[in-house]
């Protein structure tokens, strides 16, 4: 063993051995410890004498990748003042790129208390935690054949993101893929999202994850995973071999894969909060290194830091207002990029990490780091913009995206039949300028959806008024109440054809709303079969058949799947769909412009005011679009109403005609027809629109 040096952070391979290096602030003393394979038992216990810039630091010599490591930590314990050090518990490394196995937390081993004392969290326990706490795995990356890889680099305007958990994709045995629920399986069911039309895959998190005692209790599990207990290591859980480190080799493949495609990878990341949880979590990693410094604390006069700042609504938050928290968040974002080639990040409640003494602050240290880094400047950032106190949608940066909260809401309002919810949805048609029009951000700054993994899937949507979440053992009162959706007048699976007729047309209704809309479209996946969870609009801890793809519903819905990946394609194929602009009739210095006109169902302005709208119809001018396709104009029906309705078409020019290309009313097969397939409409002056149903007609 010799000194090495203090930087990089975590386990850094080199020809004659690996460098060591762990920040810790308030720490008296450190320890590395080799483990051999499967062994409780160190093989080399290393004090770690050196220590510059508060980083404890050592070179090892003779070992390398695929080596098992952990960490000891000495110093004060004084949970009031914030101090958790506990050298009984055994800790993982920060910056693990790989862990041996999932925690397998035996009598809570993990917990620094007793938790028959009194005031648990300011006793202390001296049970040794080595027997469940994984081993971290240090990683060599250059060994990896990305064989020529060169990201898809696919513009935000041509961006169709498809929302999908990476082990649900595929656990189910319907999906016939050699490695089930595995990186390697998802590899097998690239062909169709190509065959969809997708371009960009946001995987829910792939974190190394921890599973809270509360669901282990109760034989439940934390499926979503946003519980991050590594921010730098794949979940060990979804490869398909057993070998220790052979996450990192699958994840690469299955993203150098899904690059082969023409498909981007977004990656759903937790840097909020960490699996430690509150004063009553484990120590697992952070805490034990340097409580003090990684976590937001607050507490009482005679405790100022005692407990944690909970923005997360999960037990603790990360100081990225610390340096050495938001050295640690942004290593692991460019870790990311750099190593394992990922294209963009959604970050979940990412007004956490932007809080500063408490507040939101779009002048935070976080958001300065990314906007000067060169390595992300090319990736796509998006933010679930609110956490537990703030809603902070249309507040982020110009270089950041974010998840519409009010679109999803809008959209389903309306298409279920709500009153007075048109001039709302003109606005997130329009690509809701309102929002981020005023800081130099497009349209495709909006990231557009009505479904996602929180909450009901589209089919469910359709056919349940209530949620139904008795399975994950909360007497039902976990998610949301409120869902704005509509069950056809039966809730759940009904054998009554025309309840189910409406149900698909709803559907197809919001897929177009979602994909005609201005701004970057995110599909959930498994809409396009119409995938159910029976109701349960909050499946985080249901790793089993509620949550998992059944295949066979690719077959069943097959239409619906041909419907979806023709919507797509018709979004392609108008360039119009796709302006970067914003649709409000007018250019930033306040200039006409030809590329939308509203209307009402007469023909003339819509009555923006009438409390009982339920219809919304506007047309696009292509000419300036410069396709193949030439001079071409698009109307569009959003008609609500339980009626049929009869709209006035507006004049065209002698050289152009109405054609029919969608109408969610008809019958699958002559809904959406392919280019060339158009129906020339007669008589041309107006057109009548079903109930509850969404027309596009095509004038050329």
């Amino acid at each position: 063993m010799s000194a090495g040096r203090h930087w990089p952070l975590g386990a850094t391979v080199y020809p004659d051995g690996v460098n060591f290096a762990v920040y810790s602030k308030h720490a008296t003393e450190v320890f590395l410890q080799l483990f051999a394979p499967g062994s409780d038992e160190p093989t080399d216990v290393i004090r770690m004498p050196h220590r510059r810039q508060l980083v404890w630091h050592c070179f090892v010599h003779g070992v390398g990748g695929g080596q098992a490591y952990a960490y000891r930590v000495r110093g004060p314990f004084d949970p009031k003042n914030g101090h958790r050090f506990d050298e009984h518990k055994l800790l993982i490394d920060p910056y693990a790129k790989a862990l041996s196995r999932k925690v397998d937390d035996r009598d809570n081993l993990t917990l620094s208390y007793d938790p028959a004392s009194p005031e648990r969290d300011l006793s202390f326990d001296e049970r040794d935690s080595s027997p469940v706490v994984p081993r971290s795995i240090v990683v060599d990356d250059s060994g990896f054949d990305w064989q020529g890889d060169r990201p898809p680099s696919v513009q935000l305007e041509e961006l169709v993101l498809y929302e999908v958990h990476l082990k649900g994709f595929t656990a189910h045995a319907s999906s016939g893929v050699r490695h089930p629920g595995t990186y390697l399986g998802f590899v097998e069911k690239i062909p169709h999202l190509k065959a969809l039309g997708v371009n960009a895959v946001e995987l829910l998190p792939i974190h190394e994850i921890f599973v809270e005692g509360f669901l282990r209790e109760r034989g439940l599990t934390n499926y979503w995973g946003y519980n991050t207990l590594s921010f730098f290591a794949p979940e060990s859980s979804y490869a398909a071999s057993r070998e220790p480190g052979a996450s990192v080799h699958e994840m690469k493949t299955l993203v150098r894969e899904l690059h082969r495609a023409g498909i981007e990878v977004i990656l759903d990341v937790v840097y909020n909060h960490s699996a430690e949880g509150s004063e009553l979590g484990p120590t697992l990693s952070l805490r034990g290194i340097d409580n003090a410094s990684y976590y937001a604390l607050t507490g009482p006069p005679d405790q100022p830091r005692r407990y944690y700042m909970n923005w997360s609504g999960c037990g603790n938050s990360l100081d990225l207002a610390n340096p050495p928290v938001l050295r640690l968040v942004m290593d692991s974002l460019r870790y990311w990029v750099s190593e394992m080639h990922v294209d963009g990040f959604r970050f979940d409640l990412a007004s956490v990490l932007a809080r500063e003494e408490g507040r939101f602050r779009i002048g935070s240290a976080f958001f300065d780091a990314v906007s000067q880094d060169p390595v992300l400047a090319r990736v796509k950032l998006i933010a679930e913009p609110w956490d537990l106190g703030t809603y902070e949608v249309g507040n982020f940066p110009i270089d950041w995206s974010e998840w519409n909260g009010r679109f999803r809401d809008t959209v389903r309002r309306f298409v279920k039949g709500d009153a007075g919810v048109v001039p709302e949805l003109a606005a997130r048609v329009a690509g809701s300028a309102d929002l981020y029009g005023d800081d130099g951000r497009s349209a495709y700054n909006s990231i557009n959806f009505v479904t996602c993994h929180d909450g009901f899937t589209s089919w469910d949507l359709v056919s349940y008024d209530r949620k139904h979440n008795e399975a994950n053992l909360e007497s039902n009162r976990d998610g949301a109440n409120d869902n704005h959706s509509w069950n056809v007048g039966v809730e759940g699976p009904s054998d009554d054809a025309d309840v189910n007729r409406m149900r698909r047309r709803l559907a197809k209704n919001h897929i177009c709303c979602l994909l005609f809309s201005s701004g970057t479209p995110m599909l959930l996946g498994g809409d396009e079969m119409l995938r159910t969870q029976l109701g349960n609009n909050n499946a985080y801890c249901q790793d089993n058949e509620i949550s998992w793809f059944d295949w066979a519903l690719a077959d069943v819905n097959r239409q619906h799947v041909e419907f979806v990946r023709k919507a797509i394609g018709l979004l392609r194929r108008f360039p119009v769909l796709a302006r970067r602009r914003f649709l409000s009739g007018r250019d930033s210095d306040g200039n006409e412009l030809p590329d939308v006109l509203w209307f009402g169902v007469d023909g003339g302005q819509p009555d923006w005011g009438d409390p009982s709208l339920r219809t919304l119809c506007y047309q696009l001018d292509g000419s300036e679009a410069h396709a193949p396709a030439g001079h071409y104009r698009l109307f569009f029906v959003f008609h609500a109403h339980h009626e049929l309705k009869g709209v006035r078409l507006p004049q065209l020019p002698d050289e152009l005609r109405w054609h029919r290309v969608l109408d969610t009313s008809l019958e699958p097969g002559h809904d959406l027809l392919d280019a060339g397939a158009e129906v020339l409409l007669d008589p041309q002056d107006h057109y009548l629109v079903n109930a509850r149903s969404t027309v596009v007609l095509l004038a050329r």
